[in-house]
């Protein structure tokens, strides 16, 4: 037997309802705005709005002046996207095939912004980059390397695992962003991904280490460099230290390079205190948005 659905409540049913006839309205008001081309279907795309990403493509490009239903079925079925495959869901050569299509009907996405972020450790880097992972307006970049991978790790997921050969040629042909190496493996940005998701609208975060972060400003002057901070030494501190698996040596090493760290905040466009995870992010994503609307005026 099939499990029944679970039963709801009066209450839990209304505002179910409530929450659809929302997102009705917010997809039907986009659809208006796509037919007088006050928005485009990149901007729909890399919106982080729940009703839109559950939006289905074929409405989306349906509302698109010029196309219409059979000729929206002509480009889902070029860029092999499922009738019933709803925006949340395209990857990233469905995302590519429509970049193409729209070119040919002049409708291009915004470029995305590069962010660079960056601070010392123990700060909460990861667990920011985590959360914008879900968020459809980001796209985090993977770093390359040059050591073994660990277990469950998966190559073009955690990292591009390159041996060695390989990463030489990519430093010869200048396809790294910035690379460095660290405890006998080299590690470095690959640029063919950022690229790609940039010309796709995406703003691309790079969580990286200062060193790194420099390199990035010298070829890369636009890029968005923000520095995380701890709300103070002795809290940052207290990270570093709360494990007590390190040697009193290695404590001390931590505790010197995150004094070096720390001093480096003044070469970076804006330095954001992590207070608070989802504050802190809501932050960064504002400055994030309003450093690329910027961009596309200039």
């Amino acid at each position: 037997m099939k499990p029944l659905p679970p039963k709801l409540t009066t209450e839990e049913r209304q505002a179910a309802n409530a929450a659809a006839s929302a997102a009705r309205r917010t997809r039907a008001a986009v659809k208006v705005a796509l037919r007088t081309s006050e928005t485009s279907i990149f901007d729909v795309i890399n919106s982080a709005d729940p009703a839109l990403q559950r939006m289905r493509v074929r409405e989306l490009l349906e509302a698109v002046p010029g196309i219409g239903k059979l000729r929206a079925e002509a480009i889902m079925e070029r860029a092999k996207i499922s009738p019933t495959r709803r925006i949340a869901g395209l990857g990233r050569i469905q995302l590519a095939a429509l970049k193409g299509e729209m070119a040919i009907t002049k409708v291009d996405p915004k470029r995305g912004l590069l962010v660079v972020m960056s601070g010392p450790g123990g700060v909460g880097k990861s667990t920011i980059t985590r959360a914008l992972k879900s968020d459809p307006r980001f796209w985090v970049s993977i770093s390359a390397t040059t050591r073994d991978p660990r277990a469950g790790e998966r190559d073009g997921v955690d990292y591009y695992f390159y041996n060695d050969s390989k990463f030489d040629q990519t430093i010869a042909q200048e396809g790294f962003l910035e690379w460095a190496e660290f405890a006998g493996a080299r590690y470095g940005t690959p640029m063919e991904p950022i690229e790609h998701w940039l010309a796709l609208g995406k703003n691309v975060v790079l969580e990286i280490e200062i060193e790194g972060a420099r390199q990035v400003r010298s070829v890369a002057p636009h890029a968005l460099l923000i520095f995380i901070a701890p709300p103070s030494w002795e809290e940052l501190k207290s990270r570093l230290l709360g494990r007590g698996t390190d040697s009193p040596e290695r404590a001390a090493a931590r505790l010197a390079l995150a004094e070096i760290e720390m001093a480096s905040a003044g070469e970076f466009d804006h330095t954001l205190i992590n207070h608070q995870v989802e504050q802190l992010i809501e932050e960064l994503v504002s400055l994030a948005t309003s450093h690329q609307e910027v961009a596309q005026q200039e």
